[in-house]
């Protein structure tokens, strides 16, 4: 593989994603600033607050009525490393940030694992066994928990005093589980993997050797697309287990309309989903030469 060939594919993503990442933000900027109720401000109805100081919060939110002058002004501050400040917590949003994404980093990241485990394990068992009984075993508790909303999951590990990263598990097991088990399927069905145990290979030769070069390129993809829907997980289980984490903070951003906060949060999901789906790509697109 040329590596002047690889070195473009990446500069190429990278352009992609930077494009992407700024229509990102300004749709969601957009749309928030769209949204009915955008003017209301819950602590306008405080009966303390003097009539400057709601003059005082109406004019910290003026400048976000334009909503391109508001993006513009934002990227010019991004640029010198300053996010904005959130209007519901207060705070920098640099350092919700900072202080927040460790949380959903585990949580995240030790309930897309767990689910990889389960479904690689139940995928290949079924593939392995073909046994009836334990096929239809496993797409009735993939098919289940598919049908189960992921804020019930989340209210069940509250009510059983459980993790969150198991809700977040449960919640990505079933689209892990569906996929790759049609593509070990295909993968085993294929007449050369057939000719391999008629000459007597043992079962862990063929699948390095025979199945994972044919159904793992898609499950690399797969992986890339699994990082999103642990992210959007994440959403309802931080904020009904109480797990002060990014997911969490979307949460409170969305219901308080805080424009600097959304705008940041929507940035941050956008550039994980696209750089999680460039590294897989670009990991096919090197490992393409040893497959053939």
């Amino acid at each position: 593989m040329p590596r002047k060939t690889l070195l473009w594919k990446i500069a190429r993503h990278l352009g992609a994603i930077a494009g992407l990442v700024l229509l990102g933000g300004l749709f969601s900027a957009t749309l928030v600033r769209l949204a009915p109720g955008f003017d209301a401000d819950e602590r306008e109805l405080d009966p303390s607050l003097s009539a400057e100081s709601v003059r005082a919060l109406r004019q910290s939110r003026a400048g976000e009525h334009n909503v391109l002058g508001f993006y513009a002004a934002y990227l010019r501050g991004a640029m010198h490393g300053d996010l904005g400040t959130s209007h519901a917590l207060g705070q920098p949003v640099q350092t919700l940030f900072r202080e927040r994404w460790p949380v959903t980093a585990r949580v995240a990241g030790i309930g897309l694992l767990l689910a990889w485990l389960l479904a690689s394990a139940l995928a290949f068992t079924a593939c392995l066994w073909r046994r009836p009984g334990f096929e239809i075993f496993g797409i009735t508790l993939s098919g289940a928990f598919l049908c189960i909303p992921a804020a019930v999951l989340a209210l069940l590990s509250v009510i059983l005093n459980a993790p969150g990263y198991l809700a977040i598990a449960f919640i990505v097991f079933p689209r892990i589980y569906r996929y790759s088990r049609n593509l070990l399927a295909k993968a085993y069905a294929l007449p050369h993997i057939t000719a391999a145990r008629a000459r007597g290979l043992g079962e862990a030769r063929i699948l390095a050797w025979h199945v994972l070069p044919v159904a793992g390129p898609q499950m690399i993809a797969l992986a890339g697309i699994t990082v999103s829907i642990a992210l959007g997980a994440s959403i309802p289980v931080e904020a009904l287990c109480g797990l002060p984490g990014i997911g969490q903070l979307a949460w409170q951003a969305a219901l308080s309309r805080d424009l600097p906060l959304l705008v940041n949060l929507t940035i941050l999901v956008t550039l994980v989903t696209l750089l999680a789906n460039s590294g897989a790509d670009v990991m096919n697109y090197m490992l393409r030469p040893r497959e053939a």
